[in-house]
């Protein structure tokens, strides 16, 4: 049994209360480790520590170069213990260590690409109305930084957070999913390895109601970075706005994989299946609706049940494992509820539909990847996330019924489109309402390329160049070079 401690000013300490939650390891069924529930007297150390950091420790002195040397030198740190940190999360959150093996390979990319831009924020000379001023302006970090993490993709998730606000010179604390909350723990001595100085970066574990609560409301956080569900999001975003708090929220989505007549349907039909049940269905770009032309809907479909078909499951540390279990228990149940919901509505269950028992499996929280035709937009399933081994099959008609299908939705935040026809390729991208749109291909991402999405997916961006200007503020400068001053008023 594995006890794990929260990381704060540089050292672990435990929670103040003593209490802890249980790590369960989703394939076996055995808690395999502790995490601190963490109190808002916890908090209020790790934000004392982080504000410390910001305004009196050497990271407030420093220069942009060095931040730079060590947030090149952490991904070269994390590079050299990405098996470590892989093995961790497929403890946590049970998706394949291939999986996870390569996100956490990905995630030194993000440190070195952002220390790249970390010695480049610059202000600007501007022109004035009066000669005699000077008028200039200067970037400047905010302070300390809240970021929330999820379950399904805990570092690689931190790191579009973490990097750019470490690039622009804030600090930071974080409060991963209390699912998955061992891999930040040990990640956050590797910062310190790296050389950061204490308080910079600090990881406090626990409960959304609890120790996210606090992390949201106390007054020296000055910025919060979430990702995770609708319903967390609007809280947070309601709490911010208590203190009048900038935030940049990335939630939930239902996106349409849209499979015209004319596309390379054996790519196609790939895609589809990646889209969805990559991941097992546990992520926020999952292709969850497949929309397919209905000229070739009753050829396309059958292809894509028979690829779900020979998906296997199993031990997630398993190289041949494609699919391992649900992440959590909450969330196996809430994947069930929804496919029942399914059911209720007339959907037809092509494949899946329920727990799987198959050999090899144990107490594992397992679904079978799951496929429902006979969908119509409307229904419940094809508008809630599932979040989930769960695909809808919708057919369309042309063009214009895509897009219609495609909008008709709350969420924005990724899209497919599978055709030749470069015409409609631009036609279609330029009118889905979707952050990303991928076109023949899905789920790629780089951290040079900025992601959210529109509607309830989110607000704001992660990843990209632009990404720094979200966690720095403008300072306005004006200095009167003529010694003389000229009031108003007539004295």
């Amino acid at each position: 049994m594995e006890i794990w401690n929260n990381y704060i000013n540089g050292a672990y300490v435990p929670p103040r209360s003593g209490a802890y939650l249980d790590c369960d390891n989703p394939f076996t069924g055995e808690v395999w480790g502790r995490v601190p529930r963490s109190s808002p007297e916890d908090v209020e150390a790790a934000v004392a520590a982080a504000s410390r950091a910001f305004r009196e420790g050497p990271w407030s002195t420093m220069t942009q170069p060095a931040r730079a040397a060590l947030m090149r030198r952490l991904g070269d740190v994390v590079a050299a213990h990405v098996d470590e940190l892989a093995a961790i999360e497929v403890r946590d959150n049970g998706k394949t260590y291939r999986e996870m093996k390569a996100q956490v390979g990905r995630i030194p990319e993000w440190y070195y690409f952002y220390a790249g831009l970390a010695d480049k924020i610059t202000g600007e000379v501007l022109p004035t109305d009066r000669p005699e001023h000077l008028s200039y302006t200067r970037r400047e970090p905010l302070g300390v930084i809240g970021m929330i993490t999820p379950w399904n993709s805990p570092l690689n998730l931190l790191a579009w957070k973490l990097a750019p606000a470490l690039a622009t010179g804030n600090t930071a604390v974080i409060k991963p999913s209390e699912f998955t909350s061992a891999s930040a723990l040990r990640f956050a001595a590797l910062v310190g390895e790296a050389g950061f100085p204490e308080g910079v970066v600090n990881v406090v574990t626990g409960l959304g109601g609890e120790a996210g609560k606090a992390l949201v409301d106390h007054p020296d956080v000055v910025k919060l970075a979430f990702t995770g569900g609708v319903d967390g999001g609007l809280a947070v975003y309601a709490g911010a706005a208590k203190r009048l708090k900038p935030v940049i929220l990335e939630l939930g989505g239902k996106s349409p994989n849209i499979v015209f007549e004319d596309a390379n349907l054996d790519n196609a039909a790939q895609g589809a299946v990646a889209g969805i049940f990559a991941s097992g269905g546990q992520s926020c770009i999952a292709g969850s609706r497949l929309l397919v032309q209905r000229s070739i809907y009753d050829t396309f479909v059958p292809r894509v049940v028979d690829l779900a078909g020979r998906i296997r499951l199993g031990d997630p540390m398993d190289p041949a494992t494609h699919i391992g279990p649900v992440a959590n228990r909450p969330q196996f149940d809430r994947i069930l509820q929804r496919i029942e919901m399914g059911r209720g509505e007339g959907a037809v269950v092509a494949c899946g539909g329920g727990p799987a028992t198959r050999p090899g499996l144990g107490k594992g929280l397992f679904i079978e990847p799951t496929i429902f035709t006979g969908v119509v937009n409307g229904m419940r399933i094809a508008q809630e996330e599932i979040f989930g081994p769960a695909l809808c099959v919708i057919p369309f008609e042309d063009e214009a019924d895509a897009l219609r299908i495609a909008n008709d939705i709350r969420f924005g935040l990724g899209a497919g489109l599978w055709t030749q026809d470069v015409n409609r390729v631009h036609r279609v991208a330029a009118k889905l309402q979707a952050g990303t749109v991928w076109v023949n291909t899905y789920r790629a991402s780089s951290n040079i390329t900025p992601f959210g999405g529109y509607k309830m997916s989110g607000l704001g961006r992660e990843g990209g160049a632009d990404m720094i200007h979200e966690y720095l503020q403008t300072k306005s400068v004006l200095v009167n070079l003529s010694g003389k001053y000229v009031s108003p008023f007539d004295l």
